[in-house]
């Protein structure tokens, strides 16, 4: 087994890798084959990672609701450490034919989380996640949805995702809040205070799109200051992204999704990769157009 860092998640105890991998880009569109998303989920878990994030939106729409979560659970089910994965998936979102819009009444929460249980093949979910808040349903509402999972032992731990530390505080005044999923990587730093405040609060960070995302993640090798850094530390740009997003605060577990195996395995690698003060201060102080 490949050297991995681990964390443990929020206030659990539950050892987590310092990488996680996203499910989502292997059921959306443009997804590659399924057996090419098989070998790209075990390749993530030989190289070290335990931690999978998914959601029953990862999908193509409505009708292929719980792909990510089926696809995931049948790969992991494969292997002979199955036990040691851990399986993170959300709830409070539609695919209307192909839209993405949110859902977060509590009737909705608790037929995702059923049929999320189904897809997944499990009696109780390890993380479940509030996807986005609603505005059309009070956000206390939706929250204690996810509490009452948990009283009733569907699920075992809760988590939020897209939120502020206001929407965070007012969940840890309903139900045990483990970790918070919210965007992070040089492009879009909105959420570094929400990566910090939750390190305060014993709450894991988990960086979704750490490098971009799609058109994005194809960008950074024109950034000179991440070449200069990846050549010093003979790795790749992507891992010193990587780096710089789960430098940003003790709480920070990066998600990165891959649809090639090489892909997850130099997501893997990036634990080891280890920056300075000057080189955090390179990156923090470069512009990353976004055109």
């Amino acid at each position: 087994m490949p050297r991995m860092d681990h964390t443990t998640l929020g206030a659990t105890g539950e050892s987590i890798s310092r990488i996680g991998f996203g499910g989502m880009p292997l059921s959306i569109q443009g997804r590659p084959s399924e057996e090419q998303a098989r070998r790209t989920i075990n390749a993530a878990i030989d190289a070290g990672i335990d931690f999978i994030d998914t959601a029953d939106v990862y999908c193509i729409d409505d009708s292929d609701i719980g792909h990510n979560e089926r696809l995931i659970a049948s790969t992991v089910r494969e292997r002979a450490d199955r036990d040691r994965i851990r399986i993170a998936t959300k709830a409070g979102m539609r695919r209307p034919n192909g839209a993405w819009t949110s859902d977060g009444s509590p009737r909705h929460i608790r037929e995702a989380c059923e049929a999320s249980l189904r897809a997944l093949g499990v009696e109780q979910i390890f993380l479940y996640q509030f996807h986005v808040p609603d505005p059309a349903v009070p956000f206390e509402e939706s929250v204690e949805a996810f509490a009452q999972l948990q009283r009733d032992g569907k699920i075992r731990y809760v988590g939020l995702s897209n939120v502020s530390l206001e929407q965070l505080d007012v969940a840890r005044g309903i139900v045990a809040i483990e970790s918070v999923q919210n965007r992070l990587n040089p492009y879009f730093r909105e959420s570094i205070d929400v990566a910090r405040g939750c390190a305060e609060r014993n709450v894991t960070f988990l960086a979704y799109s750490p490098v971009g995302g799609g058109r994005l993640a194809k960008k950074l090798p024109q950034f000179d200051v991440l070449q200069r850094i990846a050549k010093a530390r003979d790795a790749s740009v992507h891992a010193v992204v990587l780096a710089w997003v789960r430098q940003q605060s003790p709480s920070v577990v990066p998600i990165p999704g891959a649809s090639k195996p090489e892909h997850a395995i130099d997501s893997a690698k990036s634990v080891d990769v280890a920056l300075s003060v000057n080189e955090m201060a390179a990156i923090d102080d470069a512009e990353f157009s976004r055109d």
